[in-house]
């Protein structure tokens, strides 16, 4: 196998899994030139040459209830049209790239049928819905982890697993350029900034953004020069533009779309939804403060299979409260306020404080950072040969 070039199949779900998938690609041309692979994919993996049957946009969906309900028929029916696709057409190894709800089961079925079967990026099992851990054993030759304890964690259970690194970590620069973001966007060396990044997906900005962006009010009058930034998704930018309408802020807040490096780059202090973006502010070495919210029926089944008392990645990563968090009803406009203000006045008042949570993000990108596309791809080499 080593020598001829395998047939791959992946299912990527969502911007994220696209982007993943993508470097994924670029380890395994490396081995193969020309490799390419069909299945669902995005427009990451399309660059590359992938043939995509679905786009990974089908699977991006948020939550529990009537959030997934009303998508749940059309992805289960492609998943089934997946499924058989591959059983008649076997590749030689199947890569499910994140959407663990929908790779487990069909890296399962692959599996028992014969085809290798690769999961990148361990579902957190570390964090919530610890029972998991038996389907990925069922469903997976091996994991591809992105933080350094899962393979260990893995290993308990007997599953194979090799820890390649957290491509963010790559992409962000140790010392990010404060001053050249600052240019980019116009705002001078001297402006206080306060990022605001409510999600990217409907749901999220639905139940969080009037929170934050009634809180940034209350940060305004206690700092009537900040500059306040949000980094909108494109498709969602109307609609946090109509929000901060609504809640008053108007032209205080400037709303651009994309962009979010360059914003976290360039501000003081980040006022940000719980995801991966929080692990971005991590690594541009921003303080944070993390708020969710979500609808409520989720929010009940969320937390009855919530393993750890933290919910960010920076705390979960740190092993305590390095920055505050303020989930569902205790994401208060007042409680996000005063724990964002608690952060500027650190910068005035406690700059050793600021100091030591700069530190302790520093030593986590450290730790974050691999060659993860061609330490990807030499594991999946390894199980192809093995």
């Amino acid at each position: 196998m080593s020598d001829s070039t395998p047939r791959v199949a992946m299912v990527a779900g969502e911007t994220s899994g696209d982007l993943l998938a993508g470097l994924l690609l670029d380890g395994l041309q490396t081995y193969w030139p020309g490799v390419s692979g069909v299945g669902i994919g995005g427009p990451q993996m399309a660059q590359r040459g992938f043939d995509a049957w679905w786009p990974s946009d089908k699977l991006a969906v948020h939550g529990y209830s009537l959030e997934v309900l009303r998508r749940l028929g059309e992805i289960v029916g492609i998943r089934k049209q997946l499924r058989a696709r591959l059983l008649q057409n076997k590749p030689d190894i199947f890569i499910g790239v994140d959407a663990p709800d929908f790779n487990l089961g069909l890296e399962t079925d692959l599996r028992a049928a014969g085809v290798k079967t690769v999961h990148f990026i361990c579902p957190s099992i570390w964090a919530w819905r610890a029972e998991r851990v038996e389907k990925i054993r069922r469903a997976t030759d091996h994991v591809l982890c992105v933080f350094p304890f899962e393979p260990e964690l893995l290993a308990r259970h007997g599953i194979a697993a090799t820890y390649v690194g957290h491509p963010l970590a790559n992409v962000i620069a140790l010392e990010p350029d404060r001053a050249a973001a600052r240019r980019q966007l116009g705002l001078a060396d001297t402006d206080e900034v306060l990022a605001i990044l409510p999600g990217s997906r409907s749901a999220e900005v639905k139940y969080i953004t009037a929170a934050f962006f009634r809180a940034a009010a209350l940060v305004k009058q206690a700092y009537p020069a900040i500059k306040m930034i949000v980094p909108a998704v494109p498709a969602l930018r109307t609609q946090i533009e109509r929000i901060a309408h609504e809640c008053g802020l108007g032209a205080a807040v400037q709303v651009i779309s994309g962009q979010s490096h360059t914003v976290l780059a360039a501000c003081d202090v980040t006022l940000i939804a719980s995801g991966t973006a929080t692990l971005e502010a991590a690594l541009f070495k921003r303080p944070m403060v993390i708020g969710y919210r979500m609808q409520a029926l989720s929010w009940q089944l969320m937390r009855r299979k919530q393993l750890q008392p933290w919910v960010g990645l920076p705390n979960i990563l740190c092993g305590e409260f390095v920055v505050p968090e303020l989930i569902q009803d205790a994401a208060t406009p007042q409680a996000l306020a005063g724990a964002v203000l608690d952060w500027f006045d650190a910068r005035h008042n406690a700059p050793d404080r600021i100091s030591a949570l700069q530190q302790r993000f520093a030593a986590l990108h450290h730790s974050l950072r691999r060659n993860t596309s061609l330490l990807a791809a030499d594991a999946i080499r390894q199980v192809l040969t093995s």
